[in-house]
C-alpha cells in the first residue's frame, strides 16, 4: 500500500472538483430525490385518506327497503 498517506479529516475529493458546476448539480438532483424518497415514505406509512362523502355520487331516490326510513322497534313496515 505504497502511495496512500495519511488524509486530513473529513477530505474526500480534491477541493476544485467540489466546486465545480456538475458537483454542484449532482448535489441538487440527490437533495431533490432525497427529500422526494422521503415524501413517498411518509405518505406510505399514513392512513389513506377518502374522499368525502359529498364527492360521491348521491343516488335520486333511496334503494333501501325502507324507502320511508328504517321502522321503529316493533312498528310494521307499510305493505305488510
Amino acid at each position: 500500500m505504497t502511495g496512500f498517506g495519511p488524509t486530513p479529516a473529513g477530505l474526500l475529493l480534491p477541493e476544485p472538483l467540489l466546486y465545480s458546476d456538475w458537483f454542484a448539480m449532482m448535489a441538487a438532483f440527490v437533495a431533490v430525490n432525497t427529500v422526494m424518497y422521503a415524501a413517498l415514505a411518509v405518505a406510505k406509512i399514513l392512513p389513506r385518506l377518502h374522499p368525502p362523502e359529498w364527492r360521491r355520487g348521491q343516488r335520486s331516490e333511496t334503494r333501501s327497503i325502507y324507502p320511508e326510513g328504517h321502522p321503529e322497534a316493533g312498528e310494521i313496515p307499510r305493505g305488510f
